[in-house]
């Protein structure tokens, strides 16, 4: 695999079958059916971005973000998203894959407009990934968890994540 061969584009209903064993092995799926039913709606859904990564038709891994909209104290300025998921399938690792979905994620956080994206990676194998692409850690709080954070404003504005509380 070529990481120029990537495409990163929007999931739609049509993906759910190559989706689904990825969203189950990311785990805590309470209910195969809801998530099958719940899944073309999120496709379509404005405050949800599902992308995958695709090789011609073949899916490698997908991303999940979702934007919190307006803050309630600040409006826009420090709109804030979460990345739920980024998975790459274990046979595409360390191929660019997650690069090329995180480029996707970042895009469509400044497309929204939004200030910030979140997450929470485990200390085990996915904080050390997002490391190797470039994200720096911070602590979490919680034993076992890292939190990472995208600033996609101007630095002289920026809020820590604890101050704004979201």
């Amino acid at each position: 695999m070529n990481e120029s061969n990537l495409r990163v584009r929007p999931l739609v209903s049509t993906d759910f079958e190559q989706v689904r064993p990825m969203l189950l092995d990311m785990g805590f799926v309470e209910d195969e059916g809801a998530l099958a039913a719940r899944f073309p709606a999120l496709c379509t859904h404005l405050d949800w971005g599902l992308l995958g990564a695709f090789e011609d038709e073949r899916l490698l891994g997908y991303a999940a973000a979702q934007d919190y909209g307006p803050h309630v104290r600040s409006g826009d300025s420090h709109r804030t998203a979460k990345l739920h998921d980024l998975y790459t399938a274990p046979d595409c690792r360390r191929r660019g894959v997650a690069r090329a979905l995180m480029r996707g994620v970042e895009a469509w956080a400044c497309a929204r407009p939004l200030r910030y994206v979140f997450w929470y990676a485990n200390t085990r194998e996915a904080g050390p990934a997002y490391e190797r692409l470039g994200y720096t850690a911070a602590d979490a709080g919680q034993e076992g968890y890292l939190f990472f954070e995208i600033d996609l404003g101007d630095p002289a504005t920026r809020i820590p994540h604890p101050e704004r509380g979201s």
